[in-house]
């Protein structure tokens, strides 16, 4: 077996520069999502509102989902991820002129509230494109044998500008106000655009030109459905999401809970993310191949149980460690989730096996928001997260019984296999 290489993916040029692009872009939209969440807030003051967001993204993100796996597949991926960024560049700048007109006072709360739902749900279409784009390029930057380190350092990366986003968006909130931290977004976002020609183009590896729209979703969810490792570990991590997960009503607790304000709010999200990435970084040393399976329950248990501790807290300092904790446990979950993926997902298939992945994992996110919304509004905030962490508990207890070839994966000879070819 060849020595782990923990840098193994950083020796590649190209992928060094899709990192650096994606951290550009990850960070401007990390810095987004506050950005917008607490402005909706601060202009409705109603929690449902924060739902509804999450809503406008997933009806889009979710049911465009396997057509976006179809076009990916068929499709160069340099300039499909080109195209979704510079579309994305225009959700952002839209933004930007939004605000300004909520500072000049030309529009009425509501229409700003109406615009911004309307951005958000263009913004659903591009992420039903994002998932799988860059889930097909990475595979087509670095060679098999170092997928799972490409995985991580992809993951990583994710994670490190969502922390470094959403913190740098809290506080810019505070110290320049929405509109000009929606300004510096767009210049984010046009960095990210610039960057990805630095990248070459990609050879089409599905050779199937004759098939069909139809024929090619059904191959796709077939193969999803019908393995269970695939299977168990995307439904794990969307139940975690759906109901574990409350960062759509961070803005709640950070104004009405734990008095905390903007800064607040940057502070639980980062939070979160920071847990993640130093679990992340820490894989690349000490990689999770072996009993691949129980570590994935074992991550999603203990990220259930964190989110209890968040949700019961009323001192900011706990709320901080708890989403620290299960920030710990989500980034080895998501580490666990790619490197099954990338391993075990054909080449022809990698567009649509992402795209069914955005639809488990990405749009979960959006129906994970419209449900801590409406939870928050029935049951008061705290009660909602707490509810939620108990139902992750149960299901992903009810998961490890019931899916045996999950319980017991085991990715070591799959890893060996890849350094062989």
């Amino acid at each position: 077996m060849v020595k782990n290489d923990p840098y193994a993916a950083l020796r590649i040029k190209e992928f060094n520069i899709f990192l650096l692009l994606r951290f550009a872009l990850v960070f401007g939209w990390s810095m987004q999502f506050v950005v917008i969440e607490w402005h909706i807030y601060a202009l409705t003051k109603d929690e449902l509102s924060l739902g509804i967001i999450g809503l406008c993204e997933f009806i889009p993100a979710f049911f465009m989902a396997p057509f976006a796996g179809h076009i990916v597949d068929r499709r160069e991926k340099r300039n499909l991820f080109a195209l979704t960024i510079a579309l994305f560049s225009l959700i952002s700048f839209g933004l930007f002129w939004l605000t300004s007109q909520y500072v000049e006072g030309s529009w009425t709360t509501n229409s700003i509230v109406l615009g911004i739902y309307s951005l958000v749900f263009f913004g659903g279409i591009l992420r039903a494109f994002f998932g799988p784009t860059i889930f097909s390029l990475i595979a087509l930057l670095v060679p098999k044998s170092v997928y799972p380190n490409a995985a991580t350092w992809s993951s990583s990366t994710w994670k490190g500008a969502s922390v470094t986003g959403a913190l740098v968006g809290g506080f810019l909130i505070a110290w320049i106000g929405v509109h000009l931290t929606l300004g510096i977004i767009f210049s984010l976002v046009i960095i990210a655009l610039l960057l990805v020609f630095l990248v070459k183009k990609k050879p089409i590896l599905n050779t199937k030109t004759n098939e069909s729209i139809k024929e090619s979703l059904k191959v796709g969810l077939q193969f999803v459905f019908n393995d269970k490792v695939i299977l168990g570990a995307l439904t794990l991590d969307m139940i975690a999401v759906l109901f574990g997960g409350a960062v759509a009503i961070f803005a709640v607790f950070a104004t009405d809970i734990l008095n905390a304000g903007s800064e607040g709010l940057g502070i639980l999200n980062a939070s979160l993310s920071l847990g993640s990435i130093l679990t992340m970084l820490a894989t690349t040393y000490l990689p999770i191949t072996k009993n691949t399976g129980k570590k994935l329950l074992i991550a999603v248990f203990g990220f259930g149980l964190a989110m209890i501790v968040f949700g019961a807290s009323k001192l900011l300092w706990l709320s901080v460690i708890a989403l620290f904790i299960a920030g710990i446990f989500d980034g080895v979950s998501m580490v666990i989730r790619q490197t099954i993926l990338q391993l075990k997902t054909p080449d022809d298939m990698r567009g649509r096996v992402g795209a069914v992945n955005s639809m488990f994992v990405g749009s979960s996110n959006e129906l994970g928001a419209l449900e801590s919304g409406i939870a928050a509004k029935l049951f008061g905030a705290p009660l909602a997260v707490v509810l939620g962490g108990c139902a992750t508990l149960i299901i992903v207890t009810t998961m490890g019984i019931k899916n045996k070839p999950l319980r017991e994966l085991d990715l070591v000879d799959d890893v060996e296999a890849s350094e062989v070819e």
